[in-house]
This record gives structure tokens, C-alpha cells and sequence, in this order.
């Protein structure tokens, strides 16, 4: 039998699909080219943005079309949506779209091996309905293993949910509250990624540096900065040379993490610190938890601890109430700040979310022209800071072959800046040594590169 995955969004769901492909291929199952040839179709969905909720209703209109067309040829297959869309519609997805067999909620995964095993033994899905009911409460539960067969970078989750219920995000709704996972299952993880051969490991979460763990025995807890340490021993010993994390909330990232960071080589100098705006009364309009003056006084400290730093971020534009004061703020915070790249967007009422229901939506011409001067100022510093950088010298994990040439080698720097460099594509998933000596766009252009042993300890 065979499947096919379409994923959306983070890469928490990345993960989760690779997780549910572990299940599928565990079971004798084989990964089809596309879902028109596929037995199972599974599309783990995101809710973050109504845009990636009308991509999702698009591609079930097509994969309805297609249900017709193979049931006439007597070739049936099984359409599962899986993920926060999911979560956020549950059965009424399916009126939507009555292509649809089951839906499956991120509070829900633990059942995946159940609809696997009643598609191999032919039962109905619709017979796991009262399963799903009977887990009013259902247990979360964290996958052993998040790797995708082959490759040599893996997401690894750490928590799930979010407590912090932002005015605009969707997020704590359909994750849930925030679930911190066995540290000796994050360690297990580790060990077979190395064996597996992966050289850079992610730790995953909504917010990642609010992990909190409590054993059943009492007292015995570990937090954020306890898991980065177990995370850098584990990886030391077991040869993993990078280790990164995301997302991390700038009200919940301690000083104590950022010591443990400074300490270990292992984790790479690049951190995405999601600031969403830069003036205050925005901020709390948001419900962020944090002010502008925190925030860069968070910046100053990472800075001040690894120096050779880079850092991106989120930045939303034309929250209602929004004046030009207030855009200011975020302009002048983003030329303090300086980061590597942002992801920029303006606001959309996201129907669930406080937000929703606040006055003073600002109108979507003004909103374009706001967000315009944030991208052009943001091209302006990321073509600024990699401009410093060229001329020197870089450690790389080769990533990929380049689509533009075949006899080109994609890598990524530790500070998460992309490279291209000739080179033989059997040396993709090794570790390189290269000087950046030109810019093209926002890719630098390397001449050569020599093999470098996977050691953490380098500092390039």
C-alpha cells in the first residue's frame, strides 16, 4: 500500500508528518510519487492565516475531483486532514468537504496507527469515531522518532501548545495548553538521530523556551536551560555536531539559556526572536508579555554573551489601533536591532482570536504602504550585514544541490545565511570550509571548499 503527504505551515507539522511517515513505513508502506497514485492521502494542515486554510479547501476540491475519477476506475483512496485546520473545524470539515474520510486534530495523532491498521484490515474509518469521542480528554503524546528517512537534518519537538494567548494567534486554540515532553524521550531521540546519521538536530515548540517538565516524582523538574544542557551533552557524545531551536518568546528566554548557549559550541549563533512590533502600546495590545525596552535590553545581553550572533524575527504591521507613531517605533527598533531577516506581514482578522472583535481596524491601503516600508527597510539591513560578511571564512553544512545548476552545492552557515559553492553532489549532507567571497542577491558565492571534520568545538 501507499501514501502521500501534504504539509502546511511550521515546522512543528513537518515534523508530525515525519512522524506519522515513520508509522506508515514501519508497517510495509511505500511513499508514492503523488496522491493521484496513492492509497492513503494525508494533509497535515495550518490554521496560523486564513490563506493557508483556503489553500487546504482548494486542494480537497481538487482531491474531491479525484475521488469520482478513481472510483469509476474502482481505485478508491483514503483522504485524511490532519493538523491545526483539523483541530480548529473538526467534523464540520467534512461538510465543507465531503471528500474527506477523517479528521484527524494535533490532540488526536495518537490514533494515526489506528486508522492505518483498519485501512490494512479494511473496517471504516467511520467505526474510530467513537474512539476519538472517548478521548474527551485524549492523552498528548510525543512520537519517538521525527526524522525523515534519508535526510540528515531533524526536527526533534520538545513541548506542544501555548499558554500565552496572543490577541491575534490562533495557535492556543487548536494546540491546546502547553504539554512539556519526557526529557529521557528527547535524549532517546537524539541517540537514534545519530544513528540515523543526522548532523543538525532542531528542538521544536509553539514556545519552545517555556519547557517545564515535572516528573511524577516530586521535586524532580527540569526547565529550559536544564534541557539545553542534557541537549549539548547528549549531542557532544554522540557526535552531532549543530543544534538549533525555535520558537523562542522574547518574555520566556532567560538569561540562565542564554549562559548555557554562550557555554556549548554545539548550538548554532543564530536565533529567531519573535518581536512582532516595536511600540509598547501595540505590544500590549497584543498580549506579548513584553515591552520594546525588555526587548532590546534581551538583544543587548545575547549580543553581549555571543557576539558572532545573528538574529531574525517576526514583525506585524497594521494591528488595529495601529498609528504611524506607532510604526515608527518598530522602524527605529529594526535599525537597533539590525537582524539577518524577518518574516513581515500585516495584520488579518483571524475569527477566535481577541483581536477579532477590536476597534480601530486600520484600512488595507495603509496597511500595504506601512508593510512596504518595513520590507524595504528589512532588504536594506539583510543586504547590509551580509555584505560585512563577505571575505570570510565559514563553516557549512552542505544542505542540497542548487536548483539553478547541477554542478552547484547549497549549504547553510551556523548563522543561517545560504551559500553556493561548486562541488560533487555526494558531498551533500557533509561539513565544509569555504570563505564567502561574493554576493548574489542574498545567496553568497563561494569558489571552493574543503571537507572539515564534524566538530562542534570549531568556532569559524
Amino acid at each position: 500500500m501507499t501514501y502521500f503527504f501534504e504539509t502546511y505551515g511550521c515546522q512543528m507539522n513537518t515534523a508530525e508528518s515525519a512522524a506519522f511517515k515513520g508509522v506508515l513505513r514501519e508497517r510495509g508502506w511505500s511513499e508514492a510519487q503523488d496522491g493521484a497514485e496513492a492509497d492513503l492521502v494525508v494533509l497535515n494542515t495550518c490554521s496560523v492565516r486564513i490563506g493557508a486554510e483556503t489553500r487546504v479547501l482548494g486542494r480537497l476540491a481538487q482531491y474531491e475531483a479525484l475521488k469520482k475519477k478513481r472510483a469509476a476506475l474502482h481505485r478508491p483512496f483514503t483522504l485524511v486532514v490532519a493538523g491545526c485546520m483539523a483541530s480548529r473545524l473538526g467534523e464540520t470539515l467534512k461538510v465543507q468537504a465531503p471528500a474527506v474520510d477523517q479528521v484527524l486534530g494535533t490532540r488526536e495523532a495518537s490514533l494515526f496507527p489506528r486508522i492505518v491498521e483498519s485501512l490494512e484490515q479494511g473496517f471504516r474509518l467511520q467505526d474510530l469515531r467513537a474512539e476519538q469521542e472517548a478521548q474527551a480528554k485524549p492523552v498528548r503524546s510525543f512520537a519517538a522518532f521525527h526524522g525523515e528517512e534519508g535526510q540528515f537534518r531533524s526536527f526533534i519537538p520538545i513541548m506542544q501548545g501555548c499558554n500565552n494567548f496572543c490577541s491575534y494567534c490562533i495557535v492556543p486554540y487548536v494546540r491546546g495548553r502547553e504539554v512539556s515532553r519526557d526529557p529521557r524521550s528527547i535524549r532517546e531521540e537524539i541517540r537514534a538521530a545519530a544513528e540515523q546519521g543526522i548532523r543538525e538536530i532542531t528542538l521544536l515548540g509553539q514556545n519552545v523556551n517555556s519547557y517545564q517538565w515535572k516528573s511524577k516524582n516530586p521535586g524532580e523538574t527540569l526547565d529550559f536551560p536544564g534541557l539545553l544542557e542534557v541537549v549539548a551533552c547528549e549531542a557532544e557524545k554522540n557526535a552531532i555536531p549543530w543544534v538549533r531551536f525555535l520558537s523562542s518568546h522574547p518574555k520566556d528566554l532567560s538569561s540562565e539559556a542564554i549562559r548555557v548557549m554562550a557555554a556549548h559550541r554545539v548550538f548554532c549563533r543564530h536565533l529567531h526572536l519573535c518581536v512582532q512590533h516595536g511600540s509598547n502600546a501595540i505590544l500590549e495590545a497584543m498580549n506579548r508579555g513584553y515591552t520594546r525596552e525588555a526587548y532590546l535590553e534581551l538583544v543587548a545581553e545575547i549580543r553581549e554573551a555571543m557576539p558572532d550572533m545573528s538574529l531574525s524575527t517576526d514583525i506585524l504591521i497594521g494591528f488595529p489601533g495601529e498609528t504611524h507613531a506607532d510604526l515608527e517605533q518598530t522602524l527605529a527598533l529594526m535599525e537597533t536591532v539590525q537582524f539577518l531577516y524577518a518574516y513581515m506581514y500585516h495584520y488579518n482578522p483571524r475569527e477566535g482570536t481577541a483581536a477579532f472583535t477590536f476597534p480601530n481596524r486600520i484600512g488595507e491601503g495603509t496597511k500595504r504602504k506601512r508593510l512596504a516600508q518595513v520590507i524595504a527597510l528589512q532588504k536594506r539591513h539583510t543586504l547590509e550585514l551580509l555584505q560585512l560578511r563577505i571575505g570570510c571564512r565559514a563553516k557549512v553544512l552542505i544542505e542540497g544541490i542548487s536548483r539553478k545548476n547541477a554542478n552547484e552545492l547549497l549549504a547553510r552557515t551556523e548563522r543561517d545565511e545560504m551559500v553556493v559553492v561548486p562541488g560533487s553532489p555526494a558531498l551533500v549532507g557533509s561539513f565544509a570550509e569555504l570563505h564567502l567571497s561574493s554576493l548574489r542577491g542574498h545567496t553568497f558565492r563561494a569558489k571552493e571548499l574543503s571537507l572539515c571534520p564534524c566538530d562542534y568545538s570549531d568556532s569559524l
